[in-house]
């Protein structure tokens, strides 16, 4: 049972990808999301083009097997074994918006993983904003993976680098939410130590009063400052040396709504780590073809 400060239950995760290298980082994030939390995985792509395959899209028995949850040549039927479901949506759509909140509309998730900036993606869907508008109108829970960013979950062996979380908070939306999700987050991925920072920006005796969620191995640090809220969150970021940042937003009339085009390529691009933004209260029909894994 969940209370309005607990954190929500992650049973269906999407992915948007545009097979680019910054999506290859995003998809370790929701396949070990999905690992963590046994839940539903969908993995799609969007394209005017008709040259997309079925190949193109990440292999997802390969990095199973790499992060040694498989043996190698397992068939499909070892995945759902792990406790996950694995979907792959192809559409056929030259708006990548308007196809993945279609797609929203028929199948809701609890959690998309969006890489940013994807300029070389070979569907080049950053020639204009997609991870922004889609989080934004879509007022799901949405981890953002910047390009050029590693983030903490490694490609490699699915290993799991998070020792810095930092949680921005304000008197609205209520912070308690975000600070339960980020230590529920470090305590089901095992990370053994490390630190939480509040943000509060403004004088220290206006600061909201919150409850520190005990975990065991993590300390709770208070950061305060003064000035522009953005910027004190990327120094914020870059002063706690963050893995992460998580916050909640007023869904789609928050943090997200009013961080609109270069405002929000400006937060994501001078930090250097994923950010989590997690709601608070939180058009056309498409030809989908689906594959499983």
């Amino acid at each position: 049972m969940t209370t309005q400060d607990s954190p929500p239950n992650i049973v269906s995760i999407l992915h948007p990808s545009d097979f680019s290298a910054a999506s290859d980082v995003a998809f370790a994030h929701a396949l070990k999301a999905a690992l963590v939390a046994h839940s539903e995985l969908t993995i799609m792509h969007v394209s005017s083009k008709t040259d997309a395959e079925w190949t193109d899209f990440p292999g997802v028995r390969e990095v199973l097997a790499r992060w040694g949850l498989l043996p190698k040549d397992a068939p499909r039927s070892a995945v759902p074994a792990l406790g996950i479901d694995i979907r792959k949506v192809l559409a056929p759509h030259d708006d990548p918006v308007k196809s993945v909140l279609a797609f929203l509309d028929d199948h809701p998730a609890d959690l998309i993983v969006l890489a940013t900036h994807q300029h070389e993606g070979r569907s080049r869907w950053m020639h204009r904003s997609v991870s922004g508008p889609i989080a934004r109108s879509s007022g799901q829970m949405t981890l953002f993976i910047p390009h050029g960013v590693d983030g903490f979950v490694s490609q490699s062996d699915g290993t799991v680098s998070l020792r810095s979380v930092l949680i921005p908070i304000a008197p609205v939306p209520r912070p308690q939410p975000a600070l339960a999700l980020a230590a529920n987050l470090v305590r089901n991925l095992q990370c053994p130590e490390g630190t939480f920072n509040t943000l509060w920006v403004g004088a220290p005796g206006d600061a909201p009063a919150v409850r520190f969620p005990e975990t065991p191995g993590w300390k709770w640090n208070a950061v305060v400052q003064s000035g522009d809220v953005i910027d004190a969150i990327v120094h914020a970021a870059r002063d706690t040396s963050a893995d992460l940042i998580v916050m909640a937003t007023d869904g789609r009339h928050g943090f997200l709504d009013a961080l609109r085009g270069s405002h929000s390529e400006r937060v994501l691009r001078r930090t250097s780590c994923p950010l989590l933004a997690i709601p608070i209260g939180a058009d056309a029909t498409l030809n989908l073809d689906e594959q499983p894994d």
